[in-house]
């Protein structure tokens, strides 16, 4: 008799037979238990003590199906404090469950518990959790998998069978202690090591034959990979040799289906791909490396795991994909140009049309005295030139129980001084102003908000990540934004629908949203470096008319600062 020691496909198989709980209600509560413990584990011929979810590295992936009720209990058995974000859930008017540390929520301390208890509405597909304090995120994450309510097929052809493929980075010291170190130069923190696939770095790596993630498939099938990009600082390109991939889904938002050799796949972002098993069976490599189009310090090394036919022996050697250049900007934005909603009376793209609105968000990275620091500044990272300092208590709770002198609502709606944003790059007067300021925002009104990298100190891609909300990419652009001539350009038909977008190096993009969704939400790059420098902020969304249209009360197990 053969055990599945796999309890993630067990459950899946249990899942689409309808054996779990005895009725409906069973059903659709699903409950966990993450005990964040540290665990001794070893890569690149290093060990060393890090912080997981029930010892494993990624973390247990969390399946629901769309409708569910999902009541996670974490509790917290390591020396750092913590707190846990449910990545592009949305939430709705439950931000106490959303996770960022002092933004929604007290992080839990040594020995303390919290539930995260929220219902999956309106969402179905490939999401992911990780730890929202700090860099823990580096060893703290998983997937969640949100399957179609029952009778709702894929709109696209059905797969043989489905794999995560989560994508990290690998540090062989403490993370934090880097962090740390970093913080008192007034620098920025040392590289990973090594970028993984589902926890392993593959043969190309040192010590690492025994860590390499394998996919076994069978000739003529259809897999469907579900991509997580959980790296702290790196966009990634992604492809599988001698396969092409075709796309059907990004950040859990089903698309127009297009073939690739490869997708690009920003730090929180997700992609969903089918791949066509109908090549001679062979071993072949799944291979990640970065994207990087300006002179920045970058991990650049390659991260491989194996796509192997059924039958075919160890022993032969996978071949490597054609993956882009690392500065091959054409193919980022002509990849990113392809993404389009699905637009069908099911899957309906419901762009707001009328903008109450706009908003103009510069992105710039800046240098500020540092008495402290070891070089006596250090590196900064601002939204219309602010650099956003953490409060020292829960922004949500600060909201709502009205508590005075948390937060200032004042949050510019464009930068104080306009110039040109994406010229020769500035080096001079780089110093920003500092404060916990957010922008207060009417119950239903519809936002569109440019986002504009800029040449303070560099152009940079930036994947900028809004919580508590999708949002449509109606529109991008290279160079700085033309608010007479780019509009007419939007697309407002089927524009993508996702929950963190790559600003481009030196460019621009138009989000719109419709922010019925009262609470305090956070908005940040998710590149770790930046936001550690403040290229954060939050906005207030006020409660609508009713009771029903208004932030839930706090829940009785809700951590204290």
């Amino acid at each position: 008799m053969k055990i599945i020691r796999n309890p993630g496909f067990l459950f899946l198989i249990f899942y689409f037979l309808g054996f779990l709980g005895d009725s409906p209600v069973d059903a659709a509560i699903k409950k966990y238990q993450f005990d964040v413990q540290m665990k001794n584990v070893s890569r690149l011929c290093n060990a060393k003590p890090m912080v997981t979810v029930n010892g494993m590295f990624p973390g247990p992936t969390v399946y629901a199906r769309e409708g569910d009720r999902v009541i996670i209990n974490v509790t917290n058995h390591v020396q750092y404090n913590m707190s846990i974000h449910w990545h592009g859930l949305k939430q709705y008017r439950n931000g106490w469950a959303d996770g960022p540390a002092y933004i929604t929520q007290c992080p839990m301390q040594t020995g303390q518990s919290y539930i995260y208890d929220f219902n999956v509405t309106g969402q179905r597909g490939t999401l992911w959790w990780h730890a929202h304090i700090l860099w823990l995120r580096a060893t703290v994450y998983g997937a969640i998998v949100i399957l179609p309510q029952p009778g709702k097929p894929f709109p696209f052809p059905q797969p043989y069978q489905e794999t995560n493929i989560i994508l990290g980075e690998w540090w062989n010291g403490d993370v934090e202690t880097a962090v740390n170190q970093a913080n008192q130069l007034g620098a920025a923190p040392q590289m990973s090591d090594a970028h993984t696939i589902n926890g392993k770095p593959g043969p190309l790596f040192p010590c690492s034959e025994k860590h390499t993630f394998v996919i076994e498939v069978e000739a003529g099938k259809t897999y469907l990979l579900r991509i997580i990009n959980a790296a702290l600082n790196d966009e990634l390109f992604f492809g599988i040799a001698g396969h092409n991939m075709t796309v059907v889904e990004i950040d859990a938002v089903y698309t127009k289906p297009f073939t690739t050799k490869a997708i690009l796949i920003g730090p929180g972002q997700t992609t969903n791909v089918l791949v066509k098993t109908d090549r001679s069976p062979n071993r072949y490599f799944m291979a990640a490396r970065p994207f990087m189009d300006v002179p920045v310090p970058v991990d650049n090394k390659t991260v491989t795991a194996i796509l192997q036919y059924k039958g075919i022996p160890n022993t032969v050697l996978p071949t490597l994909p054609n993956l882009p250049l690392p500065n091959d900007t054409s193919f980022a934005l002509d990849y990113n140009g392809k993404l389009k909603s699905l637009n069908t009376p099911n899957f309906p793209a419901l762009v707001p049309l009328k903008v109450d609105r706009r908003l103009f968000y510069t992105i710039g990275l800046g240098i500020n005295p540092c008495p402290t620091c070891v070089n006596g500044t250090n590196l900064a990272a601002s939204i219309n030139n602010i650099t956003f300092i953490m409060p020292k208590i829960a922004l949500l709770k600060a909201h709502y129980f009205n508590t005075p002198g948390v937060f200032r609502t004042d949050f510019p709606d464009r930068p104080p001084k306009p110039f040109n944003y994406t010229g020769v790059p500035l080096t001079a007067n780089l110093g920003t102003s500092t404060g916990t300021r957010l922008s207060r925002v009417k119950f239903n009104t519809t936002i569109e908000l440019v986002l504009q990298d800029t040449n303070l100190l560099t152009v940079e891609s930036h994947p900028f990540h809004l919580h508590g909300y999708n949002f449509f990419v109606v529109g991008t652009g290279v160079g700085n934004f033309d608010s007479k001539k780019d509009p007419a350009k939007f697309n407002l038909i089927d524009p993508p629908e996702r929950n963190t977008i790559g600003v481009p190096t030196g460019g621009w993009s138009a989000i719109r949203f419709r922010a019925d969704n009262p609470g305090v939400w956070f908005m940040h790059c998710h590149l770790e470096v930046h936001t550690m420098w403040g290229l954060k902020m939050a906005f207030v969304v006020e409660n609508g008319k009713t009771p029903e249209l208004s932030v839930l009360p706090p829940p009785k197990d809700y951590p204290s600062c």
